[in-house]
């Protein structure tokens, strides 16, 4: 199998495609645009990863140290596709870095792009140092800092987790569940309060929306175990009164305003489309879904597959996802793309 696999992209599922693929003695090619491997999982700093309880730097670590290690892995950090020609077997891709690789496949694994709550500014992000994001805590939390306050470094005493930051919002074009942010915000949760058992989490919803499985192992154990509080509300704003964090709006169960100081406020943030994808449709000749993601072919057709043939796709490239299925999606895209391999050798 000397003909390479390209997989765009360095994070979980495109990891996780490599990894399948090299296992065989399938050569890959493997380009990310970023300096380093590993995905927003490393590049934005994860700390335990939801549903495995393992840091992210010990688990997507290792998927890194596989594909570096590799004899049958070829990685192009710093570097993106500018150009592929060709048909399904006999592709033909330009990379940034001046080299041109033959291919019999492509498996795009772009990923997405974390929502920006500066497009949510009645929400106090940006307006207040200690108004941050899901990220953020993920962030203070595996750099071992613990979760604190940005504007003094004080431990919170009390803290709020605001839900559907960038996700299910007409009024700001994003009309999707980002499907994994209920549970994050849950496991988050717990979190803190293990970090600080006498700082009060409430997480304020719409709706709840662990799926599947996680309801028991998130959503009712974060509260009967860690004794987060769940709050059914309508936010209006965000604000300062001086001395901390306001949150105003209103509790729709009980229909009465609410007016609450926090010391420290969490969006909990969506997941868009990669901000690249219109570039990435164009070098690839792939078409995008009406929100932005890539468009995949309807999977009892073709598994993984594009508008386009001989290039697939995998994880949140397509839509938001969990790191979990992204992974299980990158082994399915790479079984796709080793039948063309296949056919082409």
């Amino acid at each position: 199998m000397s003909q390479s696999v390209l997989v765009v992209g360095g994070g979980p599922a495109g990891l996780s495609a490599a990894k399948s693929l090299a296992s065989i003695g399938q050569n890959v090619t493997l380009v990310e645009k970023e300096e380093i491997l590993g995905g927003a999982p490393i590049l934005s700093g994860y700390a335990k990863l939801v549903p495995s309880g393992e840091w992210a730097s010990e688990a997507i670590g290792r998927m890194v140290r596989s594909a570096e290690n590799s004899k049958s892995i070829k990685v192009h950090t710093s570097t993106k596709v500018t150009e592929l020609t060709g048909e399904p077997g006999n592709f033909s891709t330009k990379l940034s870095n001046g080299t041109e690789v033959s291919v019999s496949s492509v498996i795009l694994a772009t990923g997405f792009t974390h929502f920006d709550s500066v497009n949510k500014p009645e929400w106090g992000f940006g307006s207040h140092p200690d108004v941050v994001t899901t990220t953020q805590v993920e962030q203070m939390i595996s750099s071992g800092k613990g979760v604190h306050c940005p504007s003094d470094g004080r431990k919170p005493d009390r803290v709020a987790i605001l839900l559907c930051v960038g996700s299910r919002d007409r009024q700001i074009g994003r009309e999707w569940c980002s499907k994994i942010c209920c549970t994050v915000s849950a496991n988050l949760a717990m979190e803190i309060r293990e970090e600080l058992p006498k700082c009060s989490v409430y997480i304020y919803y719409m709706d709840i929306r662990t799926f599947g499985l996680y309801e028991g192992q998130y959503y009712w154990r974060s509260q009967e175990e860690f004794k987060v509080k769940y709050i059914k509300a309508r936010i209006a704003e965000v604000t300062f009164d001086g001395k901390r964090v306001l949150l105003k709006g209103e509790d729709t169960l009980v229909k009465r305003p609410i007016s609450i100081p926090f010391d420290l406020v969490v969006h909990a943030i969506g997941m868009d489309p990669n901000i690249e994808n219109q570039d990435i449709s164009r070098v690839f000749g792939v078409e995008l879904e009406p929100h932005g993601f890539i468009q995949r072919a309807p999977a009892y057709d073709s598994i993984a597959g594009t508008s386009r043939a001989g290039v697939y796709v995998a994880g949140a490239a397509v839509g938001p996802e969990t790191i979990d299925d992204s992974i299980a999606q990158g082994q399915a895209a790479a079984m796709a793309a080793l039948g063309m391999a296949t056919n082409a050798a």
